[in-house]
């Protein structure tokens, strides 16, 4: 029995190049409709309010279901005043956690003049921070204040993204926050893997990556599967920035490579 190899058809190839053209255009869409709710809720004056957390989530969960994202969640995302911390591998990070549960985000200050995306952020109540200019205890100080209110905070204490194979060595000096405010410290492990179980290097936006040729190959495929795993939260008390640092660090890398 012979088997023959049947060439797809033009119909059939061109499907997938429409498709992404489908979903670029509401890609945009959505961004637009989120920079309109911002104005007509006030997100870019006042980013805390009730009201403006409710329509964020709800956003950024439409988001994720445009790009096709696939979450399975482990564990238990905290209610309020937690101090997450998170593995870092993508942009897409900062849609997958906001959309699990109320949290705002340490992001670098670049990410605020990205075109639309830093508009958005801003109004979500990102705290943003430059590197290497010294801002690290200011910082934590303003993080404390946010995480007395009953806020939750997640930073990415790599400092940058992966390929998600690994977990970098943690900056400690941001863990000073929690202590501050005595508040829970939460570990939360991101791993997105191919149909192999292999780390999806595709997903992980790293080295001279740009946003939108990202976006553009990400918006051919079919699913972008993840795993988000909810740590047991530490009690900040007598610990150390450091001691705490090496304890989530040690948590989340046993998560992501299993060792």
């Amino acid at each position: 029995m012979t088997t023959e190899t049947v060439s797809a058809t033009p119909g059939q190839r061109a499907w997938p190049q429409l498709r992404r053209l489908w979903r670029v255009a509401r890609v945009l869409a959505h961004i637009l409709l989120g920079l309109v709710l911002a104005l007509v809720f006030g997100a870019f004056w006042a980013p805390y309010r009730p009201v403006v957390r409710r329509i964020a989530r709800w956003w950024l969960q439409h988001l994720l279901g445009i790009l096709n994202v696939q979450v399975a969640v482990q564990g238990t995302a905290p209610d309020a005043g937690h101090f997450l911390v998170s593995n870092h591998v993508s942009w897409l990070d900062i849609p997958v956690l906001a959309a699990q549960t109320d949290v705002y985000f340490l992001s670098k200050a670049e990410v605020r003049d990205w075109p639309l995306i830093g508009h958005l952020a801003a109004a979500a109540g990102t705290l943003f921070i430059r590197r290497g200019s010294g801002e690290s205890r200011q910082k934590a100080e303003e993080i404390a204040g946010h995480l007395r209110h009953g806020h939750n905070i997640l930073v990415f204490p790599e400092g940058t993204t992966t390929d998600g194979r690994s977990v970098r060595r943690f900056f400690r000096q941001l863990f000073t926050a929690p202590l501050l405010a005595q508040v829970p410290v939460q570990p939360v492990a991101l791993c997105y893997h191919d149909r192999h179980g292999e780390p999806d290097r595709g997903i992980a936006f790293i080295d001279d990556d740009a946003f939108h040729t990202h976006l553009w190959a990400m918006l051919l495929r079919d699913e972008v599967p993840v795993a988000v795993m909810f740590g047991e939260p530490v009690l900040a008390t007598d610990e150390t920035p450091e001691a705490l640092s090496q304890q989530c660090h040690r948590t989340i890398l046993q998560a992501v490579t299993g060792r």
